[in-house]
């Protein structure tokens, strides 16, 4: 799999934010992804090393809406641990596109 189609996006709320203080983040990552192609897709566009990763489906929720009841669609998400002393950062531009097409 591309790199940039592994990680969707980072989970950012303030849970997580605490956990990225511990070395930990968190990503919705595609759901055929597996543990390997997480650890090598993040290794690889923020250039650290992974200690560990652990993933999880996460359910949709149900939702009322005008037509009854509807699902939002179920999303894997991926905490990844990182070597002592290393981090992510989301938001400085340090040159890094999704776009770039990177291959793992």
């Amino acid at each position: 799999m591309i790199a940039y189609h592994v990680i969707k996006r980072p989970v950012i709320t303030e849970k997580t934010r605490e956990q990225a203080e511990l070395g930990q983040f968190v990503f919705a990552v595609d759901p055929r992804a597996t543990k390997d192609d997480i650890r090598r897709a993040v290794e690889k566009l923020f250039e650290v090393n992974v200690r560990s990763v652990n993933t999880m489906v996460v359910g949709g929720k149900r939702r009322r809406t005008i037509y009854g009841i509807a699902k939002r669609s179920n999303w894997k998400k991926a905490i990844v641990t990182l070597q002592e002393g290393q981090s992510i950062s989301y938001f400085e531009d340090d040159g890094f596109d999704f776009a770039d097409g990177a291959e793992i």
